[in-house]
């Protein structure tokens, strides 16, 4: 297979392709019959670097289906492992496949990979292939996270594929064009702890410092780290290759904190993951893999969308222990680079993972103090966040609608607000506010800037959904996501977004769409 001739802006430069292939296949896509061009994300391919244009027709679509490579492209699978519910398997890239790495006109680097474009040498007996319904999901969800400042992986294109996916019918099948900063993951290097080498190991982190995280000072910096033993403890005898721990550390206390910050993020919008299983942790801090996610409603710590997660174990509320969780395993994974001494690397992997716990609270507190309007800090602030919480959780209120009517003094008719402990709380809240030295105005524009008016709404999202499944109409999809780009931005034409679920006796569920 070769380029297609459009001249489009494709400039790849292919590095992950550079490693050892241990972690990796050559594998191209498996061409698909009819391919059409159902969405195309005209923003995210111009800051590629990209002529949207150029892309927008028959030729955009055989791209975008993995019939025919730009020019430069290095197709390949990756290899990779994950505890999946708390279970340690081998994975790989079943139904992905990584096309290369484009470099923007500005020098930054992002992955581009097709998400069913066929089966792989990791497929374990699937078909290799997604259905429009998810594919279509994933391109409004994670554009929406974009919008409202989380970092995420985003969807470049849609095509449909002209040909039936067999799940428990046959539905349409289709091809995701994803871009992300990087497709490596906690699992990356959960695969390369059990079946590389050292040396590989090494590489594989090596990589990932420089692509993500450049280390001014090198490998052998010693500056802001913590760690006073750098000594040769072993007479001499390192394995092959070692190079002292500060780098490797560091590499996973910025993991740390960077995921920390992300989760933060996740809670302060109602937003529930799905699947936070190890291979979808990206170690970038991005979001990553949309399949089984939404975001809540009503209020309930013990919200769970998936259809697979039947005990609960990545429930909204418990999306924060479970992200130290996996970083934990990504420290395990680890050790042979942090120290030769093994009890020494236990202790700064450790180390590194107990930050967590605060780092998150921080960001946590930063994050709903500035939905409150709180620009300073004091010690009380985190009960009167919770008292509110506990409010809305035993009234069932809708945790976007409250937080926006608080912003813009609206009732939206929440039940809650006639409440005499919500009027209590509401006293205290405007008596903190009155406590700052920035006028009330300031606190109103900040809440405004914290605050989304808009988020995608599970029925609204099925709405664009069968829309485009069962009638081919894209048009309610595209509004949404136009409606989307803008989340903070209190405008007449989101009304129609805004408002929660009419009741319904069966929970909304989601499904991870393999």
């Amino acid at each position: 297979m070769g380029s297609d001739g459009v001249k489009t802006g494709w400039d790849f430069d292919n590095t992950y392709a550079r490693l050892p292939q241990a972690f990796f296949s050559f594998v191209y896509p498996t061409p698909v019959r009819s391919p059409k061009l159902a969405v195309l994300n005209h923003d995210l391919a111009r800051s590629l670097g990209l002529d949207p244009e150029a892309l927008s027709g028959r030729d955009g679509a055989e791209i975008f289906a993995g019939n025919s490579m730009p020019e430069g492209a290095q197709p390949l699978a990756q290899a990779y492992a994950g505890h999946q519910f708390g279970y340690f398997t081998m994975l790989g890239d079943g139904r992905a496949i990584l096309l290369g790495e484009q470099v923007t006109p500005s020098g930054r680097r992002y992955d581009l990979q097709l998400k069913g474009a066929g089966r792989t040498p990791y497929s374990r007996g699937g078909d290799g292939r997604a259905v429009l319904g998810p594919m279509l999901r994933e391109y409004i969800i994670s554009e929406a996270m974009h919008a409202l400042g989380i970092p995420t992986t985003r969807s470049l294109a849609v095509v449909t594929t002209g040909e039936p996916v067999y799940r428990e019918t046959a539905k349409p099948g289709a091809v995701l064009a994803r871009v992300a900063a990087s497709h490596i993951r906690v699992g990356t290097f959960e695969y390369a702890a059990r079946w590389c080498t050292f040396e590989e190991l090494k590489i594989l982190a090596d990589y990932t410092i420089d692509r993500h995280f450049p280390d001014p000072g090198g490998p052998d910096n010693t500056a802001d780290t913590g760690v006073a033993e750098l000594a040769d403890h072993s007479g001499g005898r390192h394995q092959p290759g070692f190079v002292p721990v500060n780098r490797y550390h560091r590499l996973l206390k910025e993991v740390v904190r960077r995921h920390a910050e992300l989760v933060a993020k996740w809670q302060a919008v109602g937003f529930i993951h799905g699947v936070m299983n190890t291979d979808n942790v990206a170690l970038s801090g991005e979001t990553i893999d949309y399949g089984p996610c939404a975001f809540m409603d009503t209020y309930d710590p013990d919200t769970v969308f998936s259809s697979i997660d039947i005990h609960g174990r990545y429930a909204y509320g418990r999306q924060p222990g479970i992200a130290a969780w996996n970083l934990a395993r990504l420290a395990e994974a680890m050790l042979p680079l942090l120290h030769e001494d093994g009890n020494r690397a236990v202790e700064l992997a450790q180390e590194a993972v107990s930050e967590f716990g605060e780092l998150f609270r921080t960001a946590w507190l930063r994050g709903m103090r500035s939905k409150l309007g709180l620009f300073d800090e004091e010690p009380q602030d985190e009960d009167l966040i919770n008292s509110l919480l506990g409010i809305m959780h035993r009234n069932r209120a809708d945790f976007t609608n409250t937080f926006r009517a608080l912003t813009y003094g609206e009732d939206l008719d929440i039940a809650m607000f006639g409440t005499d402990e919500f009027r209590r709380w509401k006293e205290r809240w405007q008596e903190r506010l009155g406590r700052q030295k920035r006028p009330e105005s300031s606190a109103f524009r900040l809440m405004r800037d914290s605050n989304p008016v808009i988020i995608p709404r599970n029925h609204r999202v099925e709405e664009a959904l069968e829309a485009a499944e069962k009638n081919g109409d894209y048009s309610i999809m595209e509004k949404l996501v136009r409606a989307l780009s803008r989340p903070y931005e209190k405008t007449p034409d989101k009304d129609h977004y805004t408002s929660p679920p009419p009741p319904s006796a069966c929970r909304y569920r989601t499904f991870c769409g393999t």
